[in-house]
């Protein structure tokens, strides 16, 4: 690598469980020699809370969520935020943008760190074997899935399994094939084979956790020519084994996974944790910070200001009419148990009165001149959702007491809101860090990948089972029989429709579409921002000028990037 590791800051993050469970807990070590501490029993096990430092950095908080939901065929810009070139692929995504650094810098110090205490934890007798074994599987998991997200994002990239000391100006190019097949892959079956199903700590990486990501890997490969002609079977088997072999199960009602009361529930399969006491007291810098970016701005509006209830607004991320127009509402809940529809006033000083206008338009009765439209506590704001038009003609909201937002008047500022991450409980309205956790795998993932790994295999009653599954949860009590469907209705561009209606919003769709070969084409056919700018090669993320800059004799850059 081009820059100086830093081996000696273990980052202070902890993982908290909501109950009675243990759960991994790192401390703040600095200023100890990696050559002496890490050898040493308690030294070892620091080094291995601190690899899963480096999944905080990007999962939960904005540059992951605009590098993995903007420019996509569900999400757009709203009116705020500085990275909107993530959106629109302008010229502004370069290889002197920061979140693509930023991103290449952290989770390769994440595998420095990996490689660190895997060659340093070989040399220590004072643990068991077995113990040894596992942390080193846990770690080697970590190392797996942060080559993964850098070979997913930059392509061809450099490639190290040994710890790197001091200041290295040499590195490769090696191709993503070899990334996968000397690196990922060989990590994740490792890792299956010493890894526990169930960890003591909550938090810590389990054998069905790396089976799921091996399963991702290769499913991710058998769309790439340099893929194995069994990679769609293999990752089917593995994805079967998280299904059916261990205690998960789809919760009965979609809605309750959102519940911050219920967490560590039977569908999770791995998360990055956060603690409340720790991004309370802004120990944890991070923290979930997705209660912020896909919220519209509701606080201007009449009757309303900013609360902790409803969310500090940053409106950086609004949802297309693409997305908008995936649910069936009658028979699907999956919207309704998404996003947001009533803001309840919560500002006395700011409610609106009847206007004698309003009176001789017909809208309200003249004696009612004057006097306040609704009190603390009713509706202030109504955002009927998609399909609604008709029922809200401009008659029927001149005589509603609130305001309501109609397709025709969402924008920038003001549209659908998505309420999978607000945060009540942040100890004040401007807190930006919040407690969830952030769900990386989770078993209704599972068998949407399963039905595509299947419908790899032309298995498309397979893939419509697996489907079914997911949209009979996500039905209104009653329309599960309404909401299925036969073999012949599957196709890639349905599991992907099926992906946005379940998954939207939880920061994995712009690697989808990286994934199945439809970035271009989506964002083209959907994302009126994106669409007139996006080329073939935005396909992968620029390769940072730094990294250029300091590598002896340069490093190539991707295609299409000056």
């Amino acid at each position: 690598m081009k820059n100086k590791i830093y081996l000696f800051l273990l980052t202070l993050v902890a993982f908290f469980g909501t109950s009675c469970e243990s759960y991994l807990e790192e401390e703040l070590v600095s200023d100890v020699s990696s050559g002496t501490y890490y050898t040493t029993p308690q030294g070892f096990e620091d080094a291995v809370k601190a690899t899963y430092s480096w999944m905080k950095p990007f999962f939960s908080v904005e540059r992951g969520f605009t590098m993995t939901v903007f420019g996509t065929d569900t999400y757009t810009n709203g009116a705020d935020g500085g990275w909107k070139m993530y959106n629109r692929y302008t010229g502004d995504l370069n290889p002197n943008n920061g979140y693509a650094r930023d991103t290449w810098r952290d989770f390769y110090r994440g595998i420095n760190q990996a490689n660190a205490t895997i060659n340093r934890g070989a040399k220590i007798d004072a643990i068991s074997q077995a113990t040894k074994d596992q942390r080193i599987a846990e770690v080697r998991f970590l190392r797996a899935l942060y080559y993964f997200v850098l070979v997913q994002t930059y392509g061809d990239i450099h490639l190290t399994l040994e710890e790197t000391e001091g200041v290295e100006l040499e590195a490769n190019r090696t191709s993503a094939g070899e990334i996968y097949s000397q690196a990922i892959i060989p990590d994740l079956e490792f890792a299956i084979s010493v890894l526990p199903d169930v960890q003591d700590e909550y938090g810590r990486a389990t054998k069905p956790a790396a089976e799921f990501l091996l399963a991702k890997v290769l499913l991710t490969r058998s769309y790439k020519s340099y893929g194995e002609s069994n990679d769609a079977s293999r990752a089917e088997s593995l994805f079967s084994n998280v299904i059916n072999n261990y205690d998960f199960k789809l919760l009965d009602d979609f809605s309750s996974l959102w519940d911050i009361d219920n967490e560590q529930n039977d569908e999770v399969v791995f998360v990055v944790q956060n603690s409340k006491s720790q991004v309370d007291e802004g120990l944890d810098g991070q923290g979930h910070r997705g209660h912020l970016y896909f919220l519209m701005e509701y606080d201007v509006l009449p009757g309303m200001t900013r609360d902790i209830t409803n969310g500090r607004p940053w409106k950086r991320f609004r949802p297309t009419n693409f997305l908008l127009g995936l649910w069936d509402r009658a028979t699907d809940a999956r919207y309704d148990k998404t996003f947001k529809h009533v803001w309840f006033s919560n500002r006395e000083s700011n409610i609106p009165t009847w206007t004698s206008e309003e009176a001789a338009a017909g809208h309200v009765d003249a004696g009612l001149v004057g006097s306040p439209k609704f009190t603390v506590g009713d509706t202030a704001v109504y955002i009927p959702g998609p399909g609604t038009d008709a029922e809200w003609g401009a008659d029927r909201q001149a005589k509603a007491r609130y305001a309501v937002y109609s397709s025709d008047e969402w924008d920038e500022r003001r549209f659908p809101s998505m309420n999978k991450w607000i945060d009540p409980t942040r100890p004040d309205r401007q807190k930006t860090q919040g407690q969830r956790d952030f769900i990386l795998m989770r078993l209704a993932d599972a068998y949407l990948l399963r039905a595509e790994a299947r419908l790899a295999q032309n298995n498309t009653a397979g893939a419509a089972e697996d489907l079914n599954m997911i949209r009979r949860r996500g039905a209104w009590p009653g329309q599960e029989a309404a909401v299925e469907i036969d073999a012949g209705a599957v196709t890639l561009d349905f599991i992907l429709d099926e992906r946005a209606r379940e998954l939207v919003g939880e920061g994995h769709r712009w690697w989808d579409l990286v994934r199945t070969n439809k970035l271009v084409e989506r964002v083209r056919l959907y994302n009126e921002q994106g669409g007139p700018n996006i080329q073939d090669f935005h396909v992968l993320r620029p390769i940072p000028q730094d990294q250029i800059d300091r590598t002896l004799g340069g490093y190539g850059q991707n295609p299409g990037y000056q």
